[in-house]
C-alpha cells in the first residue's frame, strides 16, 4: 500500500482569455466534456458516480471510473478518477485574472514520478487540456 504522504500530485497551469463560467460548462458539462476528455456520463453533483470511455489501449479498457467530491461553481470541482486502480484525485480550481482566468489541474495520488500511470497521465493531460483550449475557443 502506498502511503499518502509519499504520493505525487501533476499540476498544469494555464492563463485562458475566457470567464471562469465559461470554462466551467466546459469542465461540467456531459457534451462538452466528450469533446475534449472522453464519452461520460458525468454531472456536477457531488456524490455522483460516473465513468469517462475511450478506447482501449494496451493494458487499459478505456474506462475510468469517479465520483464527483466537490462542486463550487465556477471555481472549483474535485473528483475522484480510478484509473488502473489508480484512486487517485483530479482538482480543477478557476481563479479570475485580468483578461481571463487561470486554470488550474492537479490530479494527485501517484506513487511515484517515475512510474507509467504519472508519465501517462503528464501527457494526456497535455493534450487534454489543449483539447479544452480549442473547445472553449468554439464555445459562445
Amino acid at each position: 500500500m502506498t502511503d499518502a504522504a509519499a504520493t505525487k500530485t501533476l499540476v498544469i497551469e494555464r492563463d485562458m482569455p475566457h470567464p471562469p463560467e465559461k470554462i466551467w460548462r466546459a469542465l461540467t458539462e456531459g457534451n462538452l466534456i466528450e469533446e475534449w476528455l472522453m464519452k461520460n456520463d458525468f454531472k456536477p453533483v457531488v456524490g455522483h458516480k460516473f465513468t469517462f470511455r475511450a478506447l482501449p489501449a494496451p493494458n487499459w479498457n478505456g474506462i475510468i471510473e469517479g465520483e464527483v467530491l466537490v462542486v463550487e461553481p465556477p471555481s472549483r470541482l474535485s473528483y475522484g478518477w480510478g484509473a488502473l486502480g489508480l484512486g487517485s484525485v483530479v482538482a480543477w480550481t478557476l481563479t479570475p485574472i485580468e483578461g481571463g482566468t487561470r486554470l488550474r489541474m492537479e490530479h494527485s495520488g501517484f506513487p511515484s514520478e517515475e512510474g507509467a500511470n504519472y508519465k501517462g497521465a503528464k501527457y494526456g493531460w497535455q493534450k487534454f487540456i489543449g483539447n479544452l483550449e480549442r473547445v472553449l475557443g468554439g464555445l459562445e
